[in-house]
């Protein structure tokens, strides 16, 4: 075998296996992820049982961004599973309050239903897109960035200036830049820029958990639950 022919199978063996190696980075991600959202669900359920208040429900989103930091320093640890779940169990609880004050409205329980599927669809969709076109969304990231620091201030500046009209223009902001986060991070994994199922299970996460909230107030507001 002359070294030119070494050096092709060389390229192959080594692309083989950076294929082998996503591929179970993809599928550990997506059951992980299943898994999470499966939990938070029924973290959720307990909550609403509880009849917990929106007051509770700001003290357990606060301990889930402090988790939030705990998850990523020991994702590579045996530590990150536990980690992960009690990060996605505490912000699955911290949704309950929200999902019984949508649920009590004459509409509520559609209106849930129509944020779960459209939520499903929008993650789904780009999901198949971004596996099947295997295209790099990598230059994404800085406006993506940008767009969420832009809303996360907007929103805190809001809280005190009660602008109906801003609160609506950011949920919908924050719906297109969770729908082009999952294209990021999906394409991440499939390129090889993240390696770390549970750091691409925690991003995903967060991109549908955001995803559904903000969609749940839109349909809210539209129907006139929210006013």
């Amino acid at each position: 075998m002359s070294d030119k022919q070494a050096y092709t199978a060389q390229l192959a063996a080594g692309s083989a296996q950076g294929i082998v190696s996503t591929n179970k980075v993809l599928k550990n991600t997506y059951m992980l992820l299943g898994m999470t959202l499966a939990f938070s669900a029924v973290t959720a359920g307990g909550a609403m049982a509880l009849g917990l208040s929106h007051g509770m429900a700001l003290v357990l989103m606060l301990v889930g961004f402090g988790l939030l930091f705990v998850v990523n320093r020991m994702a590579d640890t045996a530590k990150g599973l536990p980690a992960i779940f009690a990060f996605t169990g505490v912000m699955g609880a911290a949704l309950g309050p929200t999902l019984n004050y949508y649920l009590a409205l004459p509409s509520g329980p559609s209106m849930v239903m129509q944020a779960l599927g459209g939520t499903a669809l929008v993650f789904f969709g780009l999901s198949a897109y971004a596996l099947n076109s295997r295209r790099d969304f990598s230059y994404l990231g800085g406006f993506l960035m940008t767009g969420l620091i832009v809303a996360i201030v907007a929103g805190i500046a809001n809280i005190f200036l009660g602008i109906p009209a801003l609160s609506l223009t950011l949920s919908a902001a924050i719906v297109m830049i969770m729908s082009g986060l999952i294209l990021f991070d999906t394409s991440r994994i499939v390129n090889g820029g993240e390696t770390n199922y549970i750091r691409a299970t925690v991003s995903l996460y967060l991109n549908i958990y955001n995803l559904f909230i903000n969609l749940l107030h839109l349909l809210g507001a539209f129907s006139g639950g929210d006013d």
